[in-house]
């Protein structure tokens, strides 16, 4: 079972740089590129939209978020597209490459925490 995992964990890195490439690429179509962008990039984000230290939920959104971004981006991108972009994927990971970090996630995380907090402000407010 650890096996299946660890598997599965490496398909989601190669997946993610995947769609990194992808939504660079021409030939993918605009709805396609912009779900791709938003996947890589809460994907790479340093910030989780629920924290990791609040029990179960922490990991649930990782668990389900990420993995449904990369499969609703793999149907709406041309498979001929996906197959380029895989293969460039995996010749990167290959390589000693620094891990990417999302800034684009980073700030649309704590964009929707600040607009909570606003929020929660404002009810509280009245």
């Amino acid at each position: 079972m650890r096996q299946s995992l660890m598997a599965w964990a490496t398909r989601l890195k190669r997946d993610i740089v995947t769609l990194m490439f992808a939504s660079r690429d021409p030939a993918t179509p605009l709805l396609a590129k912009l779900l791709a962008v938003a996947t890589v990039a809460y994907a790479l984000s340093p910030v989780d939209l629920i924290p990791d230290f609040i029990p179960v939920l922490g990991y649930l959104d990782d668990l389900v978020l990420v993995p449904l971004g990369i499969w609703l981006c793999l149907i709406l991108i041309p498979k001929a597209v996906i197959d380029a972009n895989r293969a460039r994927a995996e010749a990167w990971l290959a390589g000693d490459r620094v891990k990417p970090k999302s800034m684009l996630g980073l700030v649309a995380i704590l964009a929707v925490w600040a607009l909570c907090a606003w929020l929660l402000w404002r009810w509280l407010a009245r």
